[in-house]
């Protein structure tokens, strides 16, 4: 069955007014890292995005992000369209993806999805897309390979997996709202990547935590990179269209 998102979810600014399976994971935050998020003087997310900024405004050096796309606010939106189909590599590929092949042809290459540089970049470049509805879609002449990738993506998030025998439906479809450890369930929109997230103690991609639920639920975790999480992120994403990004955030 091939699983087709034609209806955009309307933008509400108020994401309290939303029903709880169209809300922000942000909306499930504490109180205290509620507050955390929205002082800059204790996010740690600043960090990152500091450092974000000094890669991307680096105005006398060849090759910079500046050089190539100006000022980092003409990059709006980019960060809801990704996943997206590479003609040229013949699969799905991430912001962080896209971040590490600027690197390459810049002649400045980084080393994984995980490099603080390239997480910095992320953050900046969903920094500048906040408030923005997720638009990702098929690009003309890749419908069918996008497609196939959506299915593979559904088909994962309903698959029960690992030795907990769980899939990723039956708590974020199934469980929204109810408690897991110290966490409230949230639906598992990912709109608020790169995550601070304060167990890890550092920033992190929605690869780096999507493996973590595999290894949660006991399940085999697959390579970092590999197109399983990419297909699974797109359906994610698909999943949440038209919902705003608000991330760069924090997680418990």
């Amino acid at each position: 069955m091939a699983f087709a998102f034609l209806a955009m979810v309307p933008l509400v600014l108020n994401a309290q007014t939303l029903p709880p399976a169209q809300r922000s994971g942000n909306a499930f935050l504490s109180p205290e890292l509620r507050a955390m998020q929205n002082d800059a003087t204790r996010n740690p997310v600043q960090l990152w995005l500091e450092q974000g900024r000094t890669l991307w405004g680096a105005v006398d050096q060849p090759n910079s992000c500046f050089q190539c796309h100006g000022d980092v606010q003409n990059m709006k939106a980019v960060a809801t369209r990704f996943p997206k189909w590479s003609p040229s590599k013949q699969q799905l590929i991430n912001l962080e993806d896209q971040i590490l092949d600027c690197a390459q042809r810049s002649g400045k290459p980084m080393k994984g999805l995980e490099n603080p540089d390239v997480l910095a970049l992320s953050a900046l470049l969903h920094e500048s897309s906040q408030g923005m509805p997720y638009q990702v879609t098929a690009t003309p002449g890749d419908a069918s390979q996008w497609q196939n990738a959506l299915n593979q993506g559904a088909a994962q998030f309903t698959t029960r997996m690992g030795r907990m025998n769980l899939a990723c439906t039956h708590c974020h479809d199934l469980s929204i709202g109810k408690q897991m450890r110290a966490d409230v369930i949230s639906p598992g929109h990912p709109t608020g990547f790169p995550i601070f997230k304060m167990s890890w103690q550092s920033m992190g991609s929605i690869d780096r935590r999507l493996r973590a639920c595999f290894s949660g639920v006991q399940a085999d975790v697959p390579a970092p990179g590999s197109q399983a999480l990419r297909q699974l992120e797109l359906f994610l994403k698909m999943r949440a269209q038209g919902l705003p990004v608000d991330g760069p955030s924090l997680r418990r």
